[in-house]
């Protein structure tokens, strides 16, 4: 059973009431509200663990939710990766292969394998090298990092050195929601920071089918980009027995309340439906062996970070280490975000202490660096695959439901009880069984009345007066959501005719919208937006927050005897159709244009993975529906469900 919301980090908004002609009059509010719920979950260490047995209990189902929030569940099939080596280049006592493979069918990875030269007759220690973020356009960024590849092969290490899915030969896109919004990522749960993973994995897959290395002895290292995608990999593949991020994570206080998700691109965040306290990636290694790496200077990954993330990795390592820095350690130098020998001498011993057991010192070896045409996989454009899916990933990487519709009500009843489910576990996570009744804080002359909905949020409610009818008690409570680029308090055009002559209207506008609670928008970063996912949240899921709120008052106020009807158009209908879905108090929902699908909003995180529009409609029964202008064939769905349930008179469609 869910619980209700505890509001115990609520304070007061300090900012004046007043609508405000400031479009940025929201600023404020939402970036408390954010702070507001960074504290909540930065309470979570560690997943509540307090002792290894505790922590181990809880590793199975925390490794199913990091893959869920990566994108990766359930597991991508491992397809064949058609590995093929298109040349080599070769100094004195290295040899470099030029590699490529397919993680999944048309996703190419491209890379360079370094080999001592003479190979010897053992099997080698091996080291897969991820890159960061290196503008090398055509060469890819692997050649920026050839200094890595040929420190291990001189001493006796294999290493793999893979491009990035949007700096690589094979260039598809990282900044989806950085930069481009699109929004349908967070509906699809699909962020690049799961392809990363994924060509991981798939590169120690092709790693282990190789004669010359050791599969007992995998090390996974890389800096920025390249240190994110460290913690990705090494904590999802137990293959890997050593890892060492460098300047790759920081936690969400640093993310969200300080703002440095601004300078981080998407491939660095998972979506954080489980709304875990951010260490817990980096947790799910232990208790293999690492050594977390930074600058003592860097602006992105700034030392309070560190040192937090540090002193909660260091609790878990202490668990299972006979001696501090058996297994755990930090390896911090001056400088700011750069890839500086004293790192990457670091980070050579280390590996070279766990996988060889060879504690000498280590020095950078002194090799002239290939020319990055060199070390192309592809060496010309004509080279280039033609099926490559790179630069289109994003539309098939995740997969997503296909909810069949059920056809009698014993299907119907397992059918809502399932995806109800899944929506509360995988989407709405935490979403309490009753939203608590807005309050009010200001009620203007003019009907106008200034909600709080939520911890630090307030939004814009207006009545509408109806037409007296003949001293007619109303039957129902009618509230109108508006979507954000419609003007607030009035009663748009779409909905007349649409509510009973009589009854009173409320209009509502959810976070974000109108003059009073929209906050500043910039692309990029599209900080407010971006910061919500690493929460665990959506703007969206806010709105519909907003509406049960609202909703919640108007039933209360009447004192519990009257429903509530709510309307909206485009979007704005979907979100009142999923409060309804949540509100007991809701009896009827019109939606007026409604996309036929989450691609087009609104967007909850990975909800597509569940359902999608059509079928989320179908869930309301038996509460009324009434759809207009809903002419694509996918809200036969809705409609189908309704029938099998045995509501088919209560939903409509004009």
């Amino acid at each position: 059973m869910r619980c209700l919301l505890v509001l115990s980090l609520a304070v007061w908004l300090t900012t004046s009431f007043a609508v405000a002609a400031d479009p940025r009059s929201g600023d404020e509010a939402i970036e408390k509200y954010l702070t507001g719920e960074t504290k909540l979950l930065s309470l979570n260490v560690l997943a509540e663990a307090d002792s290894r047995e505790a922590w181990e209990a809880k590793r199975d189902e925390l490794k199913r939710q990091y893959f869920d929030m990566l994108g990766l569940w359930p597991l991508p099939e491992r397809t064949p990766l058609k590995a093929t080596v298109t040349g080599k280049v070769a100094r004195e006592n290295i040899t470099v292969e030029k590699v490529h493979f397919q993680s999944k069918p048309g996703l190419y990875v491209t890379g360079n394998l370094y080999l001592p030269k003479p190979l010897p007759k053992e099997k080698l220690p091996t080291v897969l090298y991820v890159c960061g973020h290196s503008g090398k356009g055509r060469d890819g960024n692997k050649t920026a990092f050839q200094q890595h590849g040929m420190w291990f092969a001189t001493h006796g290490f294999a290493c793999l050195i893979i491009d990035t899915l949007q700096l690589g030969e094979v260039a598809g896109i990282h900044h989806g929601t950085y930069n481009k919004e699109r929004w349908w990522w967070h509906s699809y749960g699909y962020t690049s920071a799961g392809v990363e993973c994924w060509n991981g994995v798939r590169a120690i897959d092709y790693l282990v089918s190789r004669p010359e290395v050791d599969p007992e002895r995998i090390a996974v290292t890389g800096i920025s980009g390249g240190g994110a995608a460290t913690f990705w990999i090494a904590a999802a593949d137990e293959r890997v027995k050593v890892c060492v991020p460098v300047s790759g994570m920081s936690d969400l206080q640093s993310y969200v309340t300080d703002k440095v998700c601004n300078g981080h691109c998407d491939c660095m965040f998972l979506y954080n439906n489980y709304r875990w306290e951010w260490t817990t990636i980096a947790a799910l290694i232990a208790p293999r062996p690492m050594l977390f790496e930074n600058s003592g200077y860097d602006t992105i990954f700034p030392m309070p970070g560190n040192e937090r993330i540090r002193a909660r990795l260091a609790k878990l390592y202490n668990w299972y280490e006979k001696r501090p820095g058996d297994l755990f350690d930090i390896g911090v130098t001056p400088g700011g975000h750069a890839d500086n020998v004293e790192l990457r001498l670091m980070a050579y011993r280390w590996i070279s202490k766990h996988l060889k057991a060879d504690n000498s010192e280590t020095a950078e070896p002194p090799l002239p660096p290939f020319a990055g045409k060199e070390l192309r996989v592809f060496p010309e454009e004509s080279d280039l695959p033609n099926d490559s899916l790179n630069d289109k990933i994003d539309e098939s990487f995740v997969t997503l439901a296909k909810p069949a519709t059920p056809k009698t009500k014993s299907d119907y009843e397992k059918w809502s009880n399932r995806l109800r489910g899944e929506l509360y576990d995988r989407v709405f996570r935490d979403w309490p069984d009753q939203v608590l009744a807005a309050e009010v804080r200001e009620e203007q002359a003019d009907g106008r009345v200034i909600l709080r909905t939520d911890t630090e949020i307030a939004v814009l409610a207006a009545r509408v007066q109806p037409k007296a009818v003949a001293q007619e008690k109303p039957k129902r409570l009618w509230l109108v959501v508006l979507n954000a680029d419609e003007p607030e308090g009035k009663l748009p055009a779409w909905a007349k005719g649409l509510i009973p002559e009589g009854q009173p209207v409320t209009i509502l506008s959810p976070r974000g919208s109108g003059e009073f609670s929209a906050w500043t928008r910039k692309n990029p970063p599209n900080y407010v937006e971006r910061a919500h996912a690493l929460l665990g949240r959506t703007v969206d899921a806010g709105r519909v927050w907003d509406v049960q709120a609202t909703a919640r008052w108007l039933h209360e106020a009447e004192g519990n005897e009257l429903s509530v009807g709510v309307l909206g158009k485009g979007q704005a209908g979907v979100l009142g159709a999923y409060a309804t879905l949540f509100e007991n108090c809701i009896a009827e929902v019109t939606l007026v244009d409604p996309p036929s699908t989450h691609r087009d909003g609104p967007h909850f995180l990975g909800v597509m993975k569940v359902l999608d529009v059509p079928d989320a409609l179908g869930l309301i029964a038996p509460r009324h529906v009434k759809l207009i202008n809903a002419k694509d064939a996918a809200f036969d769905r809705a409609l189908n469900a309704y029938k099998a349930a045995g509501y088919e008179v209560r939903i409509e469609r004009k």
